[in-house]
């Protein structure tokens, strides 16, 4: 069976010959800036246009579920789309770069970084900043009417590991922006982070 480590490779090399920008971002992200947890998916942030469909779908339809009418619908509404390894199942979630300032600012930030899955296999990627990973996993939990104990806990680990390297200026401006300032500094208090 194939690793996730190495169906996120296709996707990957697929991304770098296509020439389409990407950042990592959900819980692969707070996994690298944080504590490592396994995760069901891979989120990216992408600059997938209508004219790369086609491309992306003849490269990856042999090892991927990938609808080419499913991908230009999503495009069209600003919403993701997924990508399914067809032997291990593992699913990638596709989203568009937002056009606001901060989805702006957020993916001009990306920094290349990597990450060893299961402890074995390292992959190299582009990964959103520890700044914007808790800003996204906030916008999320708040979303989610606050209830998710995994979304919280990954904010926190974020913060607890990188600590003092953590623009506190960027993240409050943001937040104040997001609407999430209260569960900044209700993080940043937070006695385990």
């Amino acid at each position: 069976m194939t690793s996730p480590a190495a169906a996120f490779k296709c996707v990957l090399n697929v991304f770098n010959r296509l020439a389409i920008p990407y950042m990592v971002g959900g819980s692969l992200a707070t996994s690298v800036h944080g504590v490592p947890r396994s995760t069901n998916d891979i989120d990216l942030v992408a600059d997938v246009r209508p004219e790369h469909i086609p491309a992306l779908f003849a490269e990856l339809s042999t090892e991927f579920y990938a609808d080419p009418e499913m991908m230009r619908q999503a495009l069209r509404a600003g919403r993701m789309f997924n990508l399914i390894h067809y032997e291990s199942s593992y699913k990638f979630d596709i989203y568009p770069v937002r056009s606001q300032p901060y989805y702006q600012a957020a993916f001009a930030r990306r920094k290349l970084d990597q990450y060893s899955f299961e402890g074995r296999e390292v992959v190299q990627f582009y990964v959103e900043s520890p700044e914007d990973a808790i800003l996204a996993k906030m916008v999320w939990y708040r979303a989610g009417n606050e209830i998710s104990e995994r979304q919280w806990s990954d904010i926190l680990d974020v913060i607890r590991v990188q600590q003092d390297r953590l623009d506190l200026d960027y993240l409050r401006r943001w937040a104040q922006s997001l609407k999430v300032a209260d569960l900044l500094e209700r993080a940043i208090l937070a006695p385990d982070s």
